[in-house]
């Protein structure tokens, strides 16, 4: 793992991961090149933290949300619903992923979903652990190269583009489950590469009707077409399905934790997701690129879940989403050197258009529909964009970077049959926003490198909200982050981090009156997050990744409110862990994860205590060949915890069970 802000971290790579030239002669194409990477400089003046491709397969991962708890502050709230997207919790914020707290891209194209449950959610199932080449979380809306769902900040993910190689990784473990996964990196002929990797995860659960089964294919050729131009072409397809036994009550928490709620139905969820893209690298001269892309993804998924909707009556509600989105992008990267100072810069424009077709059911048995869709619509949302960034680095005491950003949103929702609820459906009033970036770096010392910055992010009103007439007055969410930090280097072999921000909210928007809205609200989230990497001896590494939050409400139409938690915030995070290596090829790994309180209701009168857990592994590398086998253990001491609550209807509160002992043994292989 790297620690927070290095000058090697990415600045950001939206919107495309394009090609790698064969033609070592030229002066051009030299490296893969994303958007941004010209300015990737700038990132040291922000807090991220950057996993790369070994980082990757060491952790043994089957889902890429699982390298999480190795970055300072950020937690996972696990629903443990199959096949469902979990929330993320970052910088104060609890609804990444489920929501729209938390930005993600895959090799710069989004991952968010307009309208999939909640605006801005996110399923990371459809990424192949073992085609990662670089997994980057950025805090805070610092980066203008991304814009909506960039509030509490960005998972940048970056696939292996290029290179050879042949690598599989195949494991078994506890509750009948296994995962196989694969990557091939080829070079069919001089100027063309060949990148595939695919996974196939299965497994029977810890709890009763808890099966889940997903494949997920990637593939990507490019040709370096002359010295100066390279095309690509990319695709992905991804399938699953799952059967989920639903929430537990607290008495049944309390008795029985495996278990499932007798008024708990056939849940469960199925997907299908497809999407192809096009790419284009063209060197115009040996300091400036342009990059340019289009994509189309398409996408239908359903969930049914059940839940209680009053002290004593539980109801299974079905929700379909058909998703459809074209987008097209171009930027131009360059590097600049002046007399004065280099300049890095990219700068570019992009769009896409989402269209969501949208029905739900309330009142099921057993998924049979017993009555009309409450709602059956169509949504439609179109995004322009401008972005540019610059990094200068003037002197080692004094490195800045700016950035802008401004985003325009217009769409509309209509009806496409009988519904029998009322929410929202209209056009959506064209609205707009630019949002600043300013950081700077400083070598203060060779071993001390400190940062600051003030960064502006926004965020669209909810859901229907936004296609509401009495919203056309509405201005975005507006979030606004200060943060200082360092990254300090005390002597060979310690690397410390430390970062204190706050992160203010304001024009939060709220419903006055059916159909009306009006900006009115704030929060105030800050925190300090910590890590710590020390090669202690040449046979012992310890690491730690630490996060304090502290969200609150500052103005809301509830007079009872300020003051108040966020809900769904861990006031603390913690992982430590210890990797020993006692002899040649031998790694023992042992690591402690700490989940602290947080408040499970907006009232704050209901919390969840945490949990600690402990898991622990063993490698073994052997010699003479490339072939690595491992076994770990996942809670290692059986302890009983949730990995997430949540606050029903009827004022119940609901446990998501946290997985029990789960032993694992695979084998990782290059060939």
């Amino acid at each position: 793992m790297r620690g927070a802000s290095s000058a090697r971290h990415a600045t950001a790579a939206c919107l495309l991961a394009l090609a790698h030239t064969a033609q070592a002669q030229t002066p051009v194409l030299d490296a893969v090149e994303v958007k941004g990477e010209s300015a990737r400089g700038g990132a040291a003046a922000y807090s991220t933290t950057t996993l790369e491709t070994q980082d990757i397969q060491n952790a043994h991962i089957t889902r890429p949300e699982d390298l999480l708890r190795q970055v300072p502050g950020m937690n996972v709230q696990d629903y443990q619903l199959p096949g469902v997207g979990n929330a993320i919790v970052m910088r104060g914020f609890g609804g990444g992923g489920h929501g729209g707290d938390v930005g993600v891209v895959l090799d710069g194209i989004p991952l968010n979903e307009a309208m999939s449950h909640a605006d801005g959610y996110v399923d990371l199932n459809v990424i192949v652990p073992l085609e990662i080449d670089r997994f980057t979380a950025y805090k805070g809306p610092v980066s203008a190269l991304y814009g909506n769902f960039n509030r509490a900040g960005l998972l940048a993910i970056e696939t292996r583009k290029g290179g050879e190689y042949k690598e599989v990784d195949a494991s078994i473990a506890s509750h009948g489950t296994l995962d196989a996964q694969a990557a091939l990196g080829l070079k069919p002929s001089e100027g063309q590469t060949l990148n595939l990797a695919a996974q196939h995860y299965r497994s029977d659960g810890f709890r009763t009707q808890s099966s889940t089964e997903r494949t997920t294919l990637a593939a990507r050729w490019s040709k370096a077409v002359t010295p100066a131009l390279e095309i690509a072409l990319s695709g992905r397809l991804h399938q699953g399905d799952g059967d989920s036994p639903g929430y537990v009550t607290a008495a049944r928490f309390a008795t029985d934790p495996y278990g499932k709620e007798p008024q708990a139905m056939l849940d469960g969820s199925k997907k299908h997701f497809a999407t192809l893209r096009a790419d284009v690298q063209y060197t115009i001269a040996p300091e400036l690129q342009w990059l340019t892309f289009a994509y189309t993804t398409r996408q239908d998924f359903t969930r049914w879940f059940s839940r209680p909707v009053s002290s004593s009556a539980w109801r299974q509600r079905e929700e379909t989403y058909d998703r459809t989105v074209y987008g097209a992008g171009t930027s131009l990267n360059g590097r600049h050197f002046t007399a004065f100072t280099p300049i890095n810069w990219v700068a570019g424009i992009e769009t896409f258009r989402e269209t969501t077709d949208y029905q739900f059911h309330d009142g099921e048995n057993d998924r049979m529909r017993t009555a009309p869709p409450g709602l059956d619509r169509r949504t439609r949302l179109n995004s322009v964009s401008a972005f540019a960034e610059v990094d200068a680095p003037v002197h080692p005491l004094f490195q800045p970077s700016f950035g802008l950003r401004w985003d325009r949103f217009t769409g509309n929702c209509r009806p496409l049959g009988p519904e029998t609820d009322s929410a929202d459906c209209g056009p959506l009033a064209r609205m707009s926003h630019a949002s600043p970036k300013i950081g700077v770096r400083s070598q203060l010392l060779p071993g001390v490198l400190a940062r600051a910055s003030w960064s502006e992010g926004f965020a669209l009103p909810d859901e229907f909200a936004k296609y509401a007439l009495g919203a056309r007055t509405l201005g975005p969410n507006i979030f606004r982050q200060t943060e200082v930090g360092a990254q300090i280097q005390p002597f060979a072999g310690l690397t410390l981090d430390v970062a204190v921000y706050r992160l203010l909210s304001s024009d939060e928007i709220r419903a006055v009156a059916p159909g009306l809205y009006e900006n009115y609200g704030a929060t105030r989230r800050s925190g300090v997050e910590a890590s710590v990497l020390w090669a202690a001896t040449r046979q012992l590494d310890l690491s730690l990744a630490w996060g304090s939050a502290h969200s609150r409400v500052t103005q809301n139409a509830d007079p009872a409110m300020p003051g108040k938690q966020v809900a769904g915030v861990p006031r603390t995070t913690t992982t430590v862990s210890a990797a020993w290596r006692p002899v040649a090829g031998w790694e023992g790994t042992l690591a402690w994860r700490r989940v602290g309180r947080y408040a499970v209701n907006a009232g704050n009168s209901v919390s969840y205590g945490g949990y600690a857990i402990w898991d622990a592994g063993v490698n073994y590398a052997v010699p003479g060949t490339g072939y690595r086998l491992y076994a770990t253990v996942a809670n290692l001491t059986d302890k009983v915890y949730a990995s997430s609550s949540s606050f029903m209807g009827g004022g119940t509160q609901v446990f998501a069970p946290g997985v029990p002992r789960t032993f694992r043994i695979g084998v990782q292989a290059q060939f």
